[in-house]
């Protein structure tokens, strides 16, 4: 279920997607017997980076916010996931509740979760959507750009259960990352499945752990495929107790950073590549593209200005930033329009879904591309392909996206793993 994409774009990265073309049916085979192990998420999307000669995730969100940027084309694709992922959390359910992000106002947010619904709907679901918003006190309408319509109701929770006015589901589904942390109305629930579970949420979860689990996933998997691990691994580094406002824990800090930049330096040596290396220095849980900055010498993490101690002390929900995930930064050779892009995979369960780039007209091939003044293009489908074409060029489109979506993939093994082991951190908001 890797679909056949439209890109225009071509690059240099043709000896590891050759070997993956080579290697497409141990590589399937891989995965088959990889996931008879694990459970996937419900549902992921990854952020890909092709720096030409490195093909690598730099971010992995299990409470994917884009179904809308998603192309048409791709909602068959994406129904006979929901599908498949719905059989086996349970085979008979009738229901689901899909509990959305806080902030009502954001249209372009509610959009995604209008499609969102639309699918779990045609997988034969009634499904409705309640919110832990404050604001949201009664069954609340509200009027989306397209021209349809959500209809937004309040939580409730009976018992051990939580479902909306009416119905008592038999699945919840949160859309809603739990940055503020687990809602009371959350906790303890008992006798109704919760995906993602909550310990998924940015209240528990931390990137360096993710990165940690796809280190041991990639190992085994470029030893099947005969490759250096690097190739599709940034290189990354975890610092904890820092204080941006008090300058607590910058030292520290400078030597993560160097140690990643040095390691960068040796592979870029070794392989001949001209890039100057980089890392990211972001909070080590949350999203939104909040609490990130790119350094390229040590220094410059010490003696940080006030607005960039503001910048990196605080992320979405007013979360306060402690620990942080040192990465080693991967270049985008893409561009759309003479404008930097990055590709961004969909999956639901263990099936990628679809796609579509995240470009900036502001920013560089060092720099992050989540961040104001971003936008959106769909990936569609140029024919229905799901499958690689060994007999074409190892970056036709077709090709260039099956690589993207194996890169997805490991990642959505490596979160798969993350969730086996509940962290023990307090859940309350």
């Amino acid at each position: 279920m890797v679909p056949h994409l439209v890109t225009a774009l071509n690059g240099p990265l043709l000896d590891l997607e050759k070997r993956m073309l080579d290697k497409t049916t141990e590589i399937e085979r891989w995965f088959r017997l990889a996931w008879a192990e694990s459970t996937p998420p419900f549902y992921s999307s990854v952020d890909v980076r092709n720096a030409g000669f490195k093909l690598a995730p730099v971010d992995t969100n299990l409470f994917p916010g884009g179904f809308n940027n998603l192309a048409p084309e791709m909602m068959p694709l994406a129904i006979q996931a929901a599908m498949s992922a719905v059989e086996k959390i349970c085979p008979d359910a009738k229901s689901m509740v899909l509990i959305p992000e806080r902030h009502t106002r954001n249209t372009f947010y509610l959009t995604n979760v209008a499609r969102l619904a639309s699918i779990l709907k045609q997988t034969g679901l009634n499904v409705r959507l309640g919110s832990v918003s404050d604001e949201i006190t009664e069954p609340t309408r509200f009027e989306l750009p397209d021209g349809q319509s959500l209809l937004l109701e309040p939580l409730v929770r009976r018992g051990n259960r939580v479902g909306v006015e009416g119905l008592d589901p038999c699945a919840v589904l949160l859309n809603n990352d739990l940055s503020a942390g687990v809602p009371p109305i959350l906790q303890n629930l008992d006798g109704q499945v919760l995906l993602p579970p909550l310990h998924a949420g940015w209240a528990t979860r931390r990137k360096s752990a993710h990165f940690a689990a796809y280190n041991r996933v990639v190992d085994s998997f470029a030893q099947m495929l005969e490759i250096d691990p690097w190739l599709i691994n940034p290189y990354f580094a975890h610092r904890n107790q820092l204080n941006f406002h008090e300058r607590v824990g910058e030292e520290d800090l400078a030597a993560a950073v160097d140690e990643v930049l040095g390691k960068t330096r040796e592979k870029y040596a070794q392989y001949g590549i001209s890039e100057q290396p980089y890392v990211v220095v972001k909070a080590d849980a949350g999203t939104y593209g909040m609490g990130i900055m790119t350094v390229k010498d040590a220094s410059e993490v010490v003696g940080l200005n006030r607005k960039q101690r503001n910048k990196m002390s605080v992320v979405k929900e007013g979360l306060q930033v402690s620990d942080v995930i040192i990465q080693e930064g991967v270049h985008t050779f893409e561009s759309i329009d003479d404008a930097v892009a990055e590709p961004v995979v969909y999956m639901i369960d263990r099936y990628v879904v679809g796609g579509f780039y995240r470009v900036h007209t502001g920013r560089g091939r060092d720099e992050n591309l989540n961040a104001p003044g971003m936008h959106f293009v769909p990936l569609a489908f140029e024919s229905p392909c799901n499958t690689p074409d060994c007999s074409d060029r190892p970056d036709a489109a077709v090709n260039r996206f099956y690589a993207y979506g194996v890169i997805a993939r490991l990642a959505a093994l490596a979160a798969s793993h993350e969730l086996e082991t509940v962290p023990n951190v307090e859940l309350a908001a």
